[in-house]
């Protein structure tokens, strides 16, 4: 809370004390550029950032009358981002950027008939957590799979008078692990008016969900009596008590745990056919065609992505404080390799050695501007109800609740 109001109180005085075309307007749904544009601001004095917290910044940008200087934010990236946003080709060359320091795949992501128009800034994927003395049972030491997970937790459960005790995971605990599952079966969520997949691999990873369940936790009732019995305490208390062998967390949350849960804990990637599904909410970073102030914007960009200055950027949040609620680089891994595989483990040791090779990394598909409404209320509502049905035709169809919410927020 501390850090949101220190967010807004210095993005007002910036906005009252800077003014000109050495200003660049920064609009963001990541509070932390606040704190990365203090520091720009007062390691130089030649040009300023302006932050302004936007929700949506993608959704706004076409909407509002002002132009910012630079967007920075999730899904970023869809059929209108080569009309707004610039060419970033002049910022790559000698003694500017270069494109090898950043992840190829996720570099990728941002180009456009071999244009780059946004540059990544920051993502997270997903992990098993478990208890740490339970890591000689695990087959890899940085990953793990479903039939692995399935196999562990098989033997794990425990029953009194019928009703269980002990529960080694269930993937009805928590949807966004549904909708990494169906990733991974390629489902392909993506962009088209408002969004499109693919069906026929959807359903496969729901029936695959209903299998599990089926063979490894009895069924739905018996999920559903354990979690109502159990799940008043956060999952990682669960594991730490031995009440459940695994849980799902993604890496933003796993590396903002408190210090106990971090000394008692240990975690695996979650892979399937050597994919490490990177979650939806990548940030990306663009500079709009009609922004004021080119010159500050560029020269904010090329100081950001500098191997250094982000080196610089997560001690100045370990000092302040903002790295006990905010994981790494806008609350992520950081797009620049050195950063993620070499200075990452300075400030969580707990990464030494432990970073998949970044072929693994498997990018999202473009998704609309709006994807988080549209996953909140229609994709992982109807996760969750097609995952404790095994038959899709008992459930109302993804389709016909897109329509029915697309039609109501017209």
């Amino acid at each position: 809370m501390r850090f949101y109001t220190g967010f807004v109180c210095f993005a007002a005085v910036v906005l009252l004390s800077c003014g000109g075309g050495k200003t660049a307007f920064l609009w963001t749904d990541r509070p932390e550029f606040a704190l990365y544009g203090e520091y720009f601001n007062n390691s130089q004095s030649q040009y300023k950032v302006s932050v302004r917290y936007v929700d949506f910044p993608s959704a706004e940008f076409g909407k509002a009358n002002f132009n910012p200087d630079i967007i920075a934010g999730s899904w970023l990236k869809n059929a209108s981002t080569g009309t707004y946003f610039k060419s970033l080709d002049n910022l790559f060359g000698a003694k500017k950027l270069s494109r090898s320091v950043f992840s190829p795949r996720l570099l990728a992501v941002g180009r456009i008939d071999r244009h780059q128009y946004l540059l990544p800034v920051s993502f997270n994927i997903p992990a098993m957590i478990f208890q740490k003395d339970k890591e000689q049972r695990m087959s890899n030491p940085f990953t793990i799979e479903f039939d692995e997970i399935k196999e562990l937790t098989n033997g794990y459960n425990a029953e009194v008078r019928g009703a269980y005790t002990r529960m080694g995971f269930s993937p009805l605990w928590d949807d966004n692990f549904l909708l990494i599952t169906a990733v991974l079966f390629g489902a392909s969520f993506r962009e088209e008016t408002p969004l499109a997949w693919d069906a026929v691999a959807l359903e496969s990873s729901m029936d695959f969900i209903s299998q599990w369940t089926r063979q490894v936790n009895n069924n739905n009732q018996a999920v559903d009596d354990f979690t109502f019995k159990y799940f008043f305490n956060p999952p990682e208390k669960l594991v730490q008590s031995g009440r459940i062998f695994f849980s799902y967390m993604e890496s933003d949350r796993l590396f903002t745990l408190g210090e106990d849960s971090k000394n008692n804990l240990d975690f695996r990637w979650l892979m399937e056919q050597n994919m490490i599904p990177i979650t939806e909410n990548a940030v990306y970073l663009g500079i709009p065609k009609k922004g004021k102030s080119q010159k500050a914007a560029k020269a904010f960009v090329q100081w950001f992505f500098q191997t250094e200055n982000q080196r610089k950027l997560l001690e100045y949040s370990k000092a302040n404080r903002v790295n006990e609620t905010v994981f790494g680089i806008c609350g992520g891994f950081s797009a620049l390799s050195y950063v993620t595989e070499q200075i990452f483990p300075l400030f969580y040791p707990e990464l030494l050695g432990r970073m998949p090779p970044s072929e693994f990394l498997t990018p999202p598909e473009i998704l609309p501007g709006n994807w988080a409404v549209i996953k909140e209320r229609v994709v992982l509502p109807y996760l969750h109800d097609r995952a404790r049905k095994e038959n899709a035709q008992e459930i109302y169809p993804l389709e016909k609740r897109l329509s029915d919410w697309t039609r109501t927020n017209r």
